[in-house]
């Protein structure tokens, strides 16, 4: 069984930061790209960032400059730390991701999500 589990979540001021955390658990062989969604209420969820297991990374335009993603890939974790937050990034952020793992003899391939973490940027 794999899981992906998201962290960090929270409210707070504009121009404040946060951390968010997703790690991947199970019988995991490899997992390749991960992301960042979010979703703010009554819009459609849309691709943050990316990182591929090399460490390429891609933005959204309206994240550049501000948010940064990265990854463990010894803990199977990626992060997106978010600086000069902005009341427009308020919305529930999920995590994504491709993971190769094994299931008795079969190795087998399978996209999954976190659970979402909500983010407010508030004052």
């Amino acid at each position: 069984q794999v899981q992906l589990v998201t962290s960090g979540g929270g409210l707070v001021q504009p121009g404040g930061s946060l951390r968010l955390s997703c790690t991947a658990s199970g019988s995991i062989f490899s997992v390749n790209t991960m992301a960042w969604y979010r979703q703010a209420p009554e819009k459609q969820r849309e691709l943050v960032a990316t990182v591929t297991s090399s460490g390429n990374t891609n933005y959204a335009d309206a994240v550049k400059g501000r948010f940064t993603i990265s990854r463990d890939n010894a803990k199977n974790t990626a992060y997106l730390q978010m600086n000069s937050l902005k009341p427009e990034d308020t919305a529930a952020y999920y995590c994504n991701a491709d993971i190769i793992y094994d299931r008795g003899s079969r190795r087998l391939r399978n996209n999954y999500w976190g659970q979402g973490t909500q983010v407010t940027v508030s004052s």
